[in-house]
């Protein structure tokens, strides 16, 4: 028995403890939009034809379909596939440096993109939809390059912060290896002989092991031993209470954002937290429209046991014959429903949702093509949806997601060496995607209104022109648009082009000048020379 692992079990088991308030929530968050991936927040082992009975309850699929949407413009909007949406920069910073970081954000965009980011990513952004938060493990894939993506089941993580700012720095995750892959992950001398035993005779039992990440108290910068990084790594057998892995990262290597945190604790929610009393109306609304419906197809029946009609004994139904004493034996009933209460009350509560989960805004707009101020204005509305949401997820997402990437690269030696002017400088991760570039449309809005009245006002007075600087403006412009900092000249290339045509304006108004003089000189002699002709011929005479 491991002091060290018993330690760690007993850690876990305390965070496990505080995050079972949470999971009822989020179990019922799941089973109003995707029942499969709440497995384990409950006692019940949830398989896929478990999963199937809990998805057949689910008689409105309004919540999934709005899930899915809104995990989708987050995919889209922060971490697009077909655009690059991070660049490295600093405004202190020389060109040579400048264009070493923007060479390097390209290569991380790259590899992020051709590892299996899309697919891990999209799934994360369905269990922050539905639970509020997810866990992205982000590490080098020693087999074949790059990087390597997992996204991690949340029943099986537990997760708390020790920094000020509330981010999450230390995860515990508990899960399942047969024995024969613990084996080919951690070595057969480190496992234990109970593990062994089972891959030789059953390789498919399977064993729980946890996996701490956590920071240390002293670490040294730049470690090569794994011992001496930052954040410490155990991966436990549980069953055994030993000590199978100790290891170490240089950065945190999980994404834990939150999409709205829940006060006092490290855990969060999500929007089908907000949308789960409709969630559940709606649904008891259609399981009560089926009942009626049921009814109003087959109908309702009043007979008289009249000694000929036996009610207990005849059966309704196309080409029957019933045989009664008269035809006001057996006559149909009112069922008393309403459809239309139930359908009005089905659209309010399907509208309520979409509006709660934004996908009556992100979704595509029937009709006519929209005009551009319409665009404008429909970007200007998503924009402030989810503004609030980008702010935190790229304090809590996007920041350590491109950190932890620059680094595994960096170690790598993927990138080119660095110029000397980037030796003790500071740089910052700028995002310059879809939904960054939107929340950056009033600077430009700002920038053509103002360019639309000054050029009103210099009707009137010339001199307001002096009090805009344009260069300025474009680049800001530019810089909101997305536009590629290789389409820009820089502030010197630019001052030697209006130098040279400065000075190819002067040389061309001198050889004009020189041009006229000489004209003038040549008109001068002409005029000389026609007066001493005269003067010669006045004399002959």
């Amino acid at each position: 028995m491991d002091e060290l692992a018993v330690k760690l079990i007993k850690r876990s088991d305390t965070l496990k403890a505080n995050r079972q308030e949470h999971e009822s929530v989020w179990r019922e968050c799941y089973d109003y939009t995707y029942p499969l991936r709440g497995a384990g927040f409950s006692d019940e082992v949830l398989d896929a034809q478990s999963a199937k009975h809990k998805v057949a309850k689910l008689l409105d699929g309004t919540a999934t379909d709005s899930a899915r949407m809104l995990a989708s413009a987050l995919m889209s909007g922060m971490t697009p596939a077909n655009a690059q949406w991070l660049n490295l920069d600093s405004e202190s910073l020389p060109d040579d440096a400048k264009a070493w970081l923007s060479e390097c954000a390209t290569l991380i965009w790259e590899n992020i993109h051709a590892a299996n980011f899309d697919a891990e990513g999209y799934e994360a952004n369905l269990d922050v939809v539905c639970a509020g938060w997810f866990v992205l493990y982000i590490d080098e894939d020693r087999e074949e390059g790059g990087y390597t993506f997992q996204q991690w089941p949340l029943a099986q993580c537990y997760v708390t912060s020790t920094r000020k700012d509330g981010i999450v720095d230390t995860i515990y995750r508990r899960y399942q290896l047969t024995a024969e892959q613990a084996i080919k992950e951690f070595g057969a001398d480190k496992v234990s002989e109970k593990i062994r035993d089972a891959a030789k005779k059953k390789p498919d039992d399977k064993f729980d092991f946890l996996h701490c990440i956590f920071p240390r108290e002293t670490y040294m910068v730049d470690a090569r031993l794994a011992k001496n990084m930052r954040f410490a790594s155990f991966n436990v057998d549980v069953s055994n209470k030993q000590v199978v892995r100790e290891s170490g990262y240089h950065e945190f290597p999980c994404c834990v954002p939150r999409w709205m945190k829940i006060p006092g604790g490290s855990y969060g929610i999500g929007p089908v937290y907000d949308a789960l009393p409709d969630c559940k109306e709606l649904n008891e609304t259609k399981r009560m429209e089926k009942a009626a419906q049921d009814l109003a197809i087959s109908g309702m029946w009043i007979a008289e046991d009249d000694g000929v009609l036996n009610p207990r004994t005849v059966k309704v139904g196309p080409r029957r014959i019933i045989v009664a004493n008269s035809t006001d034996s057996m006559k149909p009933l009112l069922t008393g429903a309403d459809f239309q209460v139930a359908f009005t009350a089905e659209d309010r509560l399907q509208a309520s949702i979409r509006k709660i989960m934004m996908a009556d805004q992100l979704q595509p707009q029937d009709g006519p093509a929209m005009t551009a101020t319409e665009v404008h204005v429909r970007v200007a509305l998503i924009r402030q949806l989810l503004g609030p949401v980008y702010g935190r997820f790229q304090a809590e997402y996007l920041q350590l997601l491109v950190v932890r990437c620059f680094g595994i690269a960096f170690r790598a030696g993927i990138f080119s060496p660095p110029p000397e002017s980037l030796q003790n400088a500071n740089f910052n991760v700028r995002y310059i995607s879809p939904l960054a570039r939107a929340q950056k449309l009033e600077d430009v809005t700002a920038i053509e209104r103002l360019g639309a009245n000054v050029a009103n006002l210099a009707g009137i007075n010339q001199d307001v022109v002096d009090l805009i600087d344009t260069d300025e403006a474009t680049r800001v412009v530019a810089d909101a648009l997305g536009v590629p900092a290789k389409v820009i000249r820089s502030s010197d290339a630019v001052a030697d082009l209006r130098d040279q045509r400065q000075k190819a304006q002067q040389q061309a108004a001198q050889q004009q000048l020189m041009m006229q003089a000489g004209t003038e000189a040549a008109g001068a002699a002409g005029q000389t020379a026609g007066a001493a002709i005269g003067q010669r011929l006045a004399g002959n005479q």
